[in-house]
């Protein structure tokens, strides 16, 4: 399938060797079946055809309203969906079509830590055989040297290595997802897709799990894909940014690039919703969309925001915008560019 337009403007400036995972016209869709032979009669258009990709080493946060798609963008990624169309390359490497043989070498190098700490881990299983599961999954090492590999995971996310023959039942939120997280890096991943991993948490455990997350960026050279909805810990922890909207993207740009200066009208909307840290912060307007965001099983013709958007024009609601580059590394969707 050969890239769209605005694909090519994605990695033209950009050395292919530093991009890790590239992700082009990516779509998900879910069928609504109804009657009695569960007939399909519609789709839900959960990722329509997303593209950006992710260097090496980078934090690249994904974010948006509930509902936007960005959770499914990223299990969509990682084959837990199968993607109804587009490609998602790591490495150059199109893993979008492989069957689950194939796929099992890149299984070690991406990785997932999911929102909810709870539902994540195995009740019934010690947190040390959670942690050994993936060596035994890929016949990985001694027993020995298993149990000395999970006692240093534990020991890197924060946690005493005396606690791995504890149930996940006796551990608080926080402690559980630094399981996760420990979980997560067993097999030494070049990609971790954090899916909200902090949302569930409460604000004072968020700001150590991000510390930790960032450190270990550091000790192992990891890469992420940080979803989340909440702009301030995106701001925190992030390179670049990508805003959905309804399954499509709106907005790509450096965090600095985009926190000054958001190009898009939801974008601008949502980052005036974000509470100031300080007094001495310049207080923006803020903006207030109208109405509910449109079904994603029919959404919107046109632009997918202009139901919503306050500087909506009539050709907005007949035409899809393309996502392009207005300034280097700066993308945006938006007829008022154009």
């Amino acid at each position: 399938m050969a890239k769209t337009l605005e694909q090519e403007k994605l990695t033209v400036n950009e050395n292919q060797s530093d991009i890790l995972l590239e992700v082009n016209g990516l779509k998900k869709f879910f069928p609504v079946k109804a009657g009695i032979l569960q007939r399909t009669v519609g789709h839900v258009k959960a990722v329509d055809d997303v593209s950006f990709y992710v260097k090496k080493g980078e934090t690249f946060g994904l974010v948006g309203e509930s509902g936007c798609g960005k959770s499914t963008t990223g299990r969509t990624i990682i084959r837990l969906y199968e993607p109804t169309d587009g490609k998602v390359l790591f490495e150059g490497k199109d893993i979008s079509n492989l069957n689950e043989k194939q796929l099992k070498p890149y299984r070690r190098d991406i990785q997932m830590v999911f929102q909810d700490p709870y539902s994540s881990l195995n009740p019934r299983k010690t947190v040390g055989t959670i942690l050994e599961e993936p060596y035994r999954v890929h016949k990985l090492y001694s027993k020995a040297e298993r149990k000395e590999r999970v006692e240093h995971l534990l020991e890197k996310v924060g946690l005493n290595p005396d606690l791995r023959n504890r149930y996940p039942h006796e551990f608080s939120g926080g402690q559980r997802q630094r399981i996760g997280i420990a979980r997560a890096l067993t097999l030494n991943p070049k990609l971790i897709i954090g899916d909200e991993p902090v949302s569930a948490l409460d604000v004072s455990i968020q700001s150590q799990v991000l510390n930790i997350m960032d450190d270990l960026q550091k000790d192992f050279g990891l890469t992420y894909l940080f979803i989340a909805h909440d702009l301030g810990v995106v701001k925190h922890i992030s390179d670049r940014i990508g805003v959905m909207y309804l399954g499509k993207m709106m907005e790509i740009a450096p965090k600095r690039r985009l926190y000054s200066n958001p190009f898009h009208p939801y974008t601008q909307a949502l980052l005036s919703a974000v509470p100031k840290s300080h007094p001495s912060e310049v207080k923006k307007e803020r903006i207030i969309l109208k109405g509910d965001v449109p079904s994603p099983s029919n959404p919107p013709k046109g632009c997918v925001f202009h139901t919503r958007c306050p500087k909506v024009m009539d050709h907005c609601k007949q035409e899809i915008p393309a996502l392009k580059e207005l300034e280097p590394g700066h993308f945006v969707a938006c007829h008022l560019y154009e």
